[in-house]
């Protein structure tokens, strides 16, 4: 059985094969995204980290100074070194803690100037420091000293406080971009994870279709096979009904036809001498016509015994076969003057007796059909094939092509499907002997052997009957061709 291409189910197809793809594609997109937003978050946290440790670097910066400041002051003031004890560690601090505050300011070009000029301003008030500690407290310079260490003092709280606030500004637009990216992020991820969701739920939709499509196709399929096998059985057994009933009736009508040729006979062979020529006429169109109908129903008994005697395949040699037949018609091949050409023929699994039967009807009208005053010619063939080379045929399994070609009346090409026919013929009774049975034989022979037989020929130019047959016969008992396998187009 051929399967025929389905467009509709072809489409479901790609539809639910691209609504994969998209949802495939939209949980990759939402896994990329998902991905990007976490580092960029990631960023704007690490960004914001560093904007509060900058902040903290510049306030711990501004507390050593102070601590310089007020260290300065008090021993200025009771001249008593012990409050010099947190100027000095403040001195201590202050260059790991420019040192960080350099490390943390690396992204932004206005802040790093910014902590170059309060480099030197901690630089400047520290020189101011140390002067005003070296000058005593009733000294004419020291308003003065005292003076510009306030003045620097207050210049460097003012450049701490700036940067402060910028980095405090900095936060809060990197925070705003953070919430934003994250916001803007879980509203990407939602879409796209809606959208899987209609896809995978749109898909899932056509996949159910899908399914119950095929099942209801499988179970159509399943109550035609039952149908169709059920109508096999069905025309198997009436073809066996009327099998068995031609076989009978063949052979209840060979009785009246013997007695029919016999009394015929009997009646001319004791009554010459009183017929005249009419009557001696009549009589032999009388044991004619019950020859010839003595001959269809023997034919019509092989037709019928093809495919009502099961046999099994065995070994076959055909060039045996052929020369046999060729044996039996020695005779009529020299009264002919026939030119007999016949190559290596093989060996293949088939029924010995059907294989008689297609070679002998098939050399018999290449012996019948021949041209008046031209030499007859019989030439048989054979090569192997693969299935591929016939449209009928199974493609990789190996056959073997036979021609029987002759040189006779040859035929229209137009008349291929009605000479594998019961009964049909291209000439009269009168002009060639013959009962139209013969190539249908062969027709139902060659299909029982899963076969296929066709012909090329042209008026007056011969004709070429080609018979491809397996190798060997491999098929399963319901893969073989019912009885009814004759009434196959040849071609």
């Amino acid at each position: 059985m051929k399967r025929l291409p389905s467009i509709g189910l072809s489409l479901m197809n790609r539809r639910i094969a691209l609504g994969f793809i998209v949802a495939v594609v939209l949980i990759a997109s939402g896994f990329a995204i998902s991905f990007y937003s976490y580092t960029q978050y990631g960023e704007d946290v690490q960004r914001v980290r560093r904007t509060y440790e900058v902040t903290g670097a510049l306030e711990n910066i501004l507390s050593s100074v102070k601590d310089v400041e007020t260290g300065a002051r008090g021993y200025v003031i009771t001249n008593d070194t012990m409050y010099l004890a947190p100027y000095r560690m403040a001195l201590r601090r202050l260059p790991g803690e420019i040192e960080q505050l350099r490390l943390i300011t690396t992204d932004n070009k206005v802040q790093i100037q910014r902590r170059v000029l309060l480099e030197q301003l901690i630089k400047d008030k520290i020189a101011a420091t140390q002067v005003r500690i070296g000058i005593r407290p009733f000294d004419k310079r020291s308003l003065a000293v005292s003076a510009e260490g306030k003045h620097r003092m207050d210049l460097l709280r003012t450049h701490v406080a700036l940067m402060v606030d910028t980095e405090r500004t900095f936060m809060e637009i990197r925070n705003r971009q953070a919430d934003r990216s994250f916001r803007n992020t879980l509203v990407i991820i939602c879409a796209l994870s809606l959208l899987t969701f209609i896809t995978l739920a749109i898909s899932y939709r056509l996949l159910h279709q899908e399914l119950a499509h095929r099942q209801e196709t499988e179970d159509q399929l399943l109550a035609f096979d039952s149908q169709l096998r059920e109508q096999i059985r069905q025309l198997e057994a009436s073809n066996e009904e009327l099998e068995r009933f031609a076989f009978v009736a063949s052979h209840d009508l060979q009785e009246p036809l013997r007695k029919i040729q016999s009394f015929s006979n009997l009646i001319t062979d004791r009554y010459v001498n009183l017929f005249d020529e009419d009557s001696m006429l009549f009589m032999g169109k009388i044991s004619n016509s019950a020859e010839r109908m003595s001959k269809l129903i023997k034919d019509l008994l092989n037709f019928s015994r093809i495919s009502s005697h099961r046999e099994d395949f065995r070994s076959v040699s055909l060039n045996e076969i052929v020369q046999c037949i060729l044996d039996d018609q020695e005779l009529r091949i020299k009264g002919l003057d026939v030119r007999v050409d016949v190559s290596g023929l093989p060996v293949i699994e088939g029924i010995s007796s059907q294989m008689n039967h297609l070679f002998s009807n098939l050399i018999s009208n290449a012996l019948k059909f021949i041209r008046p005053d031209v030499q007859p010619l019989l030439r048989i063939q054979a090569k192997a094939i693969d299935g591929e080379a016939y449209a009928d045929l199974i493609s990789g399994r190996p056959y073997v092509e036979i021609t029987i070609e002759d040189n006779g009346i040859g035929f229209e090409e137009k008349y291929l499907d009605h000479i594998f026919k019961v009964f049909q013929r291209l000439h009269g009774k009168s002009t060639f002997e013959g009962t139209g049975i013969g190539l249908a034989v062969c027709k139902r022979v060659v299909m029982y052997h899963h076969g296929y037989i066709t012909a090329r020929s042209k008026p007056n130019e011969g004709t070429i009957f080609i018979v491809v047959l397996p190798e060997s016969q491999s098929l399963q008992y319901y893969d073989r061709p019912t009885s009814e396998a004759y009434s196959y187009p040849a071609s």
